[in-house]
């Protein structure tokens, strides 16, 4: 891949912002990184996303979100966030939070991404049958080790976003929030707002398709993930392709691309919000950055809410694991195994 050349919508130092109220500081849009290496078609080349994730340091996106698929940038120049929590053996695919099963994955995360510590660790799912408390207690001493910075949690419900701040502060929480997945709006933004907690939305762009619509669909690999998401199905999706019509019109209107309103309209949501799109293309990342300088007043915010204010399909194929269902047992019915 030939060197990402720059453009007027990356010409600027992408800003910094505080992130949680713990003291880390990442820049204030993120990248995502696990479409580079699984889940959406085919793993990319690793030259052309090396040359990617530096390209991105290099216009000031340092906030890099990977699931162990990060090696060989300049440490002092990112804040790394990856996870565990989902398990695959023998080819099955579990969630763990046990404490034996925490302390594994952060060694292997080290070792795997050459690094001494990690900025911010997340329990990616939560394990229902194990007490919140008790998988924030290892994160605690691994913290205290210093092999990690600080704590997130991704899924998680109001409730377990409290129990577990109690036993460690929590950094971030990780959620999907986007123009057509708000579910979170009602407690999980609230509790995280009262408790100076970061929020870290992914799939900010609907999974792509607020930049392409129903075409997206059209081109999506057989490798894909995307393509068992139920607002991607044939029945579905006749429907929410209106969305991405009256976005795509609004755009025209604004003088920008409608991946960049609706990524815009996460931006607005405060100064606490740190979306993480992802892309394995500089010209995408780019027009991500322009985000940044997408305008929005409370009309037109509200104006593009009414545009997926009736979405067609559950937000992911795996609802089961979500933070509908992330409570955990209490405290008092664990005993070590």
């Amino acid at each position: 891949m030939a060197s990402p050349s720059s453009s007027s919508s990356s010409s600027m130092k992408v800003p910094r912002m505080k992130l949680g109220s713990e003291g880390l500081e990442v820049s204030q849009q993120g990248l995502g990184c696990m479409g580079m290496s699984a889940n959406y078609g085919e793993p990319k080349n690793e030259s052309d996303m090396i040359n990617l994730i530096h390209y991105a340091i290099n216009i000031g996106v340092t906030f890099l979100d990977t699931s162990d698929a990060l090696k060989g940038v300049e440490r002092e120049k990112v804040q790394i966030a990856t996870k565990f929590g989902i398990s695959h053996q023998d080819g099955m695919r579990g969630i763990r939070g046990d404490p034996e099963y925490v302390r594994a994955c952060c060694e292997a995360s080290l070792k795997r991404l050459d690094i001494d510590y990690i900025d911010l660790y997340y329990v990616h799912r939560i394990d229902i049958r194990v007490p919140i408390e008790v998988t924030v207690g290892e994160l605690k001493k691994l913290v205290e080790e210093g092999k990690v910075k600080y704590i997130g949690l991704s899924e998680a419900c109001a409730s377990t976003i409290r129990r577990a701040h109690a036993v460690h502060p929590i950094t971030a929480v990780q959620m999907e929030w986007s123009l057509w997945s708000r579910d979170i709006e009602q407690d999980i933004i609230p509790t995280c707002r009262e408790l100076g907690i970061g929020i870290v939305p992914y799939s900010p762009l609907g999974r792509g398709f607020f930049s392409s619509g129903a075409k997206l669909i059209e081109n999506l690999s057989d490798g894909d993930f995307r393509k068992i998401f139920p607002r991607f199905k044939a029945e579905n999706i006749e429907q929410n392709k209106t969305i991405f019509e009256r976005v795509n019109e609004m755009a025209g209107r604004k003088g920008c691309t409608p991946g960049q309103l609706a990524l815009a309209w996460v931006h607005h949501q405060g100064d606490d919000v740190c979306p993480i799109p992802g892309t394995t293309k500089a010209e995408n990342l780019n027009q991500n950055i322009g985000a940044l300088s997408v305008k929005l007043t409370p009309d037109e915010m509200s104006e593009l809410e009414s545009y997926a204010s009736v979405v067609k399909g559950d937000r992911h194929a795996f609802m089961a694991n979500s933070w509908i269902n992330s409570e955990t047992p209490p405290l008092s019915s664990w005993t070590s195994q």
